[in-house]
């Protein structure tokens, strides 16, 4: 099969993921997302790769990718975050000088079942003098780019962000993008930057260029889409990873007391602890050297390496990281990435007062998440003292220090430090 040449943007950081960080290094199981999205490229014939990352992440992009045996990874940078057409200029010198002049571009937070891909490079190799984008068909809107297609499934535009009422299609734009040509697309992206620098949509002015002398076609699918944007995102794609577990896959090393309860469909990894009285509900993941300690309960969550779920704890549908360390507490439809301490006594509350769904702020910016139920979202390194409550759809920020009984009803930035001032009075028996 020949093939075109894959091209995966891994820019990583990104502001609206605050407070989390490196969304390709995100783990949903026993490896980080770039790892297991490479897998699957890999799976459909891919034998090399070109990622696109940032000076921040591209020596983790390395190490993760030098080990991947029958997949050829070169790392490009992009200096800084200029939009999607830079990025495929710095990727433009790894590519084949000679041979297969087609691209394949993808996103590496962009998941979906494997049948897209299947279906896309199908269509080229079908027509391979044609380019094809993927067309996620959504009856709801969504705020992203719409196809414009004529009715031989022709596109001819891109419209970004039309609002509900003015919709040219119910094609959503994903990025699995097969160009025939990429030295033209590459041209043509340069082309754009010397007549414009701002705003960031080079890329797409310049298919709009191409699509009016080359025929590009839309690849429809109606299969699970999950992009990774916002914080609450991880949880969607937690569930979407969870549901491709089937059956119980315990490894012989790990311990559960016999008067522990394991139920559903479930991985237990390596050196794990499930102590007496606790309970894994499926759909479920335990990494390695987890604790579960007596009478806990973790239930349609992921908890990842070394991480202690202590007595009595709850975690019901949430995420949390390596290392992080709950004791006597309840995590409830929340996110916590690595290291987080969450004392005993803190909860994590997850449904408003009115049962509406629950807002985030993201770059200042009231947003409605869809969610009935959220909790917290922490970042790494966090410290919740005892007795602290979250209010719906809060942020915590990394190293941030939470003192005892607080109750937060709003995001904490960075390494700040919040406690409760407390006035204790103290009299004699006698005293009136």
């Amino acid at each position: 099969m020949n093939l075109p040449t894959l091209i995966v943007l891994a820019g990583g950081a990104s502001s609206r993921m605050w407070p989390l960080r490196e969304k390709s290094l995100l783990r949903f199981g026993a490896h980080p997302l770039l790892v297991e999205q490479l897998r699957r490229y890999q799976a459909l014939g891919f034998r090399e790769a070109v990622l696109v990352g940032s000076p921040d992440n591209a020596d983790h992009l390395r190490a993760l990718t030098q080990d991947l045996d029958g997949l050829r990874v070169t790392v490009a940078v992009q200096p800084a975050p200029n939009g999607m057409g830079d990025a495929l200029l710095h990727a433009a010198p790894a590519l084949p000088q000679s041979g297969n002049r087609a691209i394949y571009i993808t996103q590496v937070h962009d998941v979906t079942d494997p049948a897209l891909h299947e279906r896309v490079l199908a269509a080229y190799q079908a027509d391979p003098s044609a380019s094809y984008l993927a067309g996620v068909e959504r009856a709801e809107y969504f705020p992203g780019g719409y196809l414009v297609v004529d009715a031989d499934d022709r596109i001819s535009g891109i419209v970004e962000k039309p609002g509900a009422d003015n919709r040219p299609s119910n094609l959503v734009n994903l990025v699995a993008h097969v160009h025939h040509d990429a030295p033209r697309l590459l041209a043509e992206i340069e082309r754009q930057y010397a007549l414009a620098a701002q705003p960031d949509d080079h890329y797409e002015r310049a298919m709009d260029v191409l699509m009016k002398a080359d025929t590009f076609r839309v690849v429809r699918y109606g299969g699970a889409w999950h992009a990774l944007k916002y914080p609450w995102h991880v949880l969607e794609l937690m569930d979407y990873f969870l549901g491709q577990i089937t059956g119980q896959t315990i490894d012989p090393t790990a311990y559960i007391h016999p008067n522990a309860s394991v139920s559903g469909n479930v991985i237990i990894e390596a050196g794990a602890k499930i102590f007496a009285g606790a309970a894994v509900a499926g759909p479920a993941y335990i990494g390695k050297g987890v604790i579960v300690g007596n009478n806990a309960l973790v239930r349609a969550s992921m908890v990842l390496d070394k991480a202690e779920v202590g007595f009595t704890t709850e975690v019901a549908r949430s995420y949390v990281g390596e290392r992080c360390a709950l004791h006597a507490c309840r995590v409830l439809d929340s996110v916590f990435a690595n290291g987080v301490n969450f004392s005993a006594g803190c909860t994590t509350a997850n449904l408003r007062m009115d049962k509406q769904p629950v807002p985030m702020r993201v770059k200042g910016q009231k947003l409605d998440t869809g969610r009935g139920k959220l909790g917290a979202v922490v970042g790494a390194d966090a410290f919740l003292s005892v007795d602290v409550m979250t209010m719906p759809g809060v942020k915590i920020g990394e190293g941030a220090q939470i003192g005892p009984g607080t109750h937060v009803h709003h995001d904490v930035l960075d390494r700040q430090r919040v406690f409760v001032r407390q006035m204790v009075e103290v009299r004699d028996a006698d005293e009136a």
